[in-house]
């Protein structure tokens, strides 16, 4: 592949590519921002991708990150997909938000309150399970107890 080939090989908008990549709540603006890195090979861009790869809670943000840097030489390994909850507390994040919503909510009105107070654990497992995740919300939805 033919890298881009500019002052410190960086793109001109590095630092917005670099706030998006860390963007907790939009893994998508983090999975575009690790492609468009992925074009420009340097210290900054590598360390990044590396970062990207090893701690993205969202398996597809790490994948690209992995192939970025594999493309540019370097000797990485493929992460593993992550098996166990992808934010810390998730279970008992979720089960509040449940406890905090009157008895007879529906999924439905669950599924919005989770994604106006933690955008962040929605966005992620949204990202990670794609199109399983209403399903798997759903399910757990159902398996926690009531009020």
């Amino acid at each position: 592949m033919d890298y881009q080939n500019k002052k410190n090989n960086l793109p001109p908008n590095y630092e917005e590519l670099k706030k998006a990549a860390n963007r907790t709540a939009n893994w998508k603006e983090r999975l575009a921002a690790v492609n468009e890195l992925g074009k420009w090979k340097s210290e900054q861009t590598i360390d990044l991708l590396t970062h990207r790869m090893e701690h993205d809670p969202v398996y597809q943000v790490q994948e690209a990150a992995y192939d970025a840097l594999k493309n540019f030489g370097e000797n990485v390994h493929m992460p593993e997909r992550k098996t166990r909850e992808l934010i810390k507390d998730t279970s008992k994040v979720l089960l509040r938000i449940k406890k905090s919503l009157p008895a007879d909510h529906s999924y439905e009105e669950f599924k919005t309150k989770l994604q106006k107070t933690r955008v962040d654990i929605y966005d992620t497992y949204k990202g990670d399970k794609g199109a399983d995740f209403d399903q798997w919300l759903e399910g757990q939805w159902k398996s926690m107890p009531s009020k």
